[in-house]
């Protein structure tokens, strides 16, 4: 489950319990086709329309009307909310709403440049798709300036509402970390894809093959993996680093918190999940500063880079260095003789239990689903829009 879904199934889930009737449309996956019910209730309509390309159904525009009218009309619905400008099903969905009158509301969770020619076809479909919409939300203030860009949306339609995380499942446990005192776990978890960085990757693994105590786990899979392989094999590092290939949701909180570190070195991104989760569990997090990630977190719990190999590399070796500098200060204090070591220092790695409390109040789905719900109340008092504006637009 990748985190546009874990929004949608997080955001359901909350408003569910606020009394709402939340039914989530999308498109056959496997044999699973039908109508499926979920937790709490939550009612799942597995369209069995045929997978395009990329998880993504054909773009018709026509051809699953009757469906979605039926489906919209049998089920009451008010609001039509898509997530994703990847999603034609999404798109087409709150064009037929809008055809029946029902208001639509659309979430962007990407960033999506202006040059090359898949970025101008899919900006020049986002305008579309728009023109009649509602509103919009954003995950990051960056994600706003880039959707009213590309997508020539007023930006007083535009709201900044930004992920959560479940704290109380990413809790930190430092049991779970390697019992030699002196071994650093850095953690990865991505889609090994050129956007998430790897190439970055790629290049800082050599630098570190001297540093026998740091170890890479990495978790995810992609057409970049072999590039990794490949990579280790040559500096001979099979042993310091993991490949755990693609992950449940459901195991990477299992995998988090076997590190001290956790490295994201994307290239473009609206809103960082992983370094959330991260810092939930514990972990220092160094980041590329693209995107929304500067806006995440704060700054004592990310070490932003630029993103380059050296620059990475940099910021790698400040969280390695502050983290031996912990243990190194914790074996004192077992020994009983600090020595005045202390007195003269700030503090070098915040409590993983602390960084926890502060995404906990930074983060968390009550608060979204409160601020979603003021958008839907502001679009149901919105009137109808005829046929012949819609037109216009």
């Amino acid at each position: 489950m990748g985190g546009v879904e874990e929004h949608i199934f997080n955001l359901s889930q909350c408003l569910l319990s606020r009394g709402h009737k939340v039914i989530i449309l999308t498109h056959s996956y496997g044999n699973r086709k039908g109508v499926r019910y979920m937790t709490n209730g939550l009612k799942v309509y597995y369209i069995p329309i045929k997978v395009f390309y990329n998880q993504v159904i054909l773009p018709t525009m026509i051809c699953n009307v009757p469906l979605l009218r039926y489906i919209l009309l049998r089920e009451r619905i008010e609001i039509v909310h898509g997530h994703s400008a990847f999603s034609t099903l999404a798109h087409e969905a709150m064009n037929v709403g809008q055809l029946l009158g029902l208001r639509s509301v659309f979430t962007d969770h990407s960033l999506f440049g202006f040059a090359d020619l898949s970025a101008v076809v899919t900006n020049k479909f986002l305008e579309i798709s728009l023109s009649n919409c509602n509103h919009c939300i954003c995950v990051s203030h960056t994600g706003k300036e880039n959707t009213v860009l590309r997508a020539k949306v007023h930006r007083d339609k535009v709201s900044v509402i930004p992920n959560a995380v479940d704290t109380a499942h990413f809790t930190p446990n430092p049991c779970q970390r390697p019992s030699d005192p002196d071994r650093i776990n850095v953690i990865v978890v991505s889609r090994l894809v050129y956007r998430k960085g790897v190439d970055l990757l790629a290049g800082i693994l050599p630098k570190l093959k001297n540093q026998p105590n740091v170890h890479f786990i990495i978790g995810g899979d992609g057409p970049k993996r072999a590039l990794l392989e490949e990579i280790r094999e040559k500096n001979n590092m099979q042993d310091r680093v993991t490949m755990l290939g693609g992950l449940e949701h459901s195991q990477v909180r299992d995998v988090l918190t076997q590190g001290h570190i956790f490295l994201n070195t994307s290239l473009t991104e609206a809103y960082c999940m992983a370094i959330v989760e991260a810092a939930s569990c514990g972990l220092q997090v160094v980041s590329t500063r693209v995107g929304g990630i500067p806006e995440v977190l704060p700054e004592n719990l990310i070490i932003l880079t630029e993103p380059t190999v050296d620059s990475v590399y940099r910021g790698l070796m400040t969280a390695i260095r502050r983290e031996a500098e912990k243990k190194q200060i914790g074996s004192i204090y077992l020994n009983g003789d600090l020595g005045g070591l202390l007195a003269s220092r700030e503090p070098i790695v915040m409590c993983p239990f602390e960084r926890n409390n502060i995404v906990a109040h930074l983060y968390n789905w009550d608060n979204v689903t409160a601020r979603t719900e003021k958008v839907y109340r502001k679009v149901m008092l919105e009137k109808e829009s005829p046929l012949g504006q819609m037109m216009v637009n």
